[in-house]
């Protein structure tokens, strides 16, 4: 079920679209706030009130590479994979993270703590190599820079 204060945010969200599937990507967001990721359940509920399908809703769902469908950790790092990362040291990023948090992208760590992902673009490329920790964006990345933003995340 969507919480109280859920259901109030996405229907002050359905004043600004024209349709009501059209705050689709507002409403999951809204339950990933609170919830940290979209449980099938939500989807449901979240169709339910949007009066859409839930198989149209998890098409967007998992479409839309911002959006949680399974648990993930406190801090969601999402390192960029895309041309300019790689030319600019993403392999020595993506290993100084691997070893240094114990897990491979798609994977969380036993503490809960972090979740790693790649992502195919932040728009960073001036300052590649690239991470977006919790929608922050860390940029001109080395295995000291990275040391200290994961220190940083509580």
């Amino acid at each position: 079920m969507l919480t109280a204060e859920e259901r109030q945010e996405i229907e002050a969200e359905l004043a600004h679209y024209p349709t009501r599937e059209a705050v689709c990507i507002d409403a999951m967001k809204i339950v990933q706030r609170h919830r940290g990721w979209v449980s099938d359940e939500s989807i449901r509920d979240i169709a339910e009130l949007l009066e859409m399908s839930a198989a149209d809703l998890d098409g967007v769902a998992t479409f839309y590479n911002l959006i949680f469908r399974k648990p993930v950790g406190r801090h969601v790092i999402m390192v960029c994979n895309s041309v300019s990362c790689w030319i600019m040291g993403y392999e020595r990023i993506r290993e100084h993270l691997t070893a240094r948090l114990g897990i491979e992208f798609g994977e969380t760590s036993p503490d809960g703590r972090f979740t790693l992902l790649p992502i195919v673009c932040l728009g960073a490329c001036d300052h590649a190599p690239a991470m977006l920790v919790d929608n922050e964006l860390h940029v001109d990345l080395d295995p000291e820079r990275i040391d200290r933003v994961l220190e940083e995340c509580k």
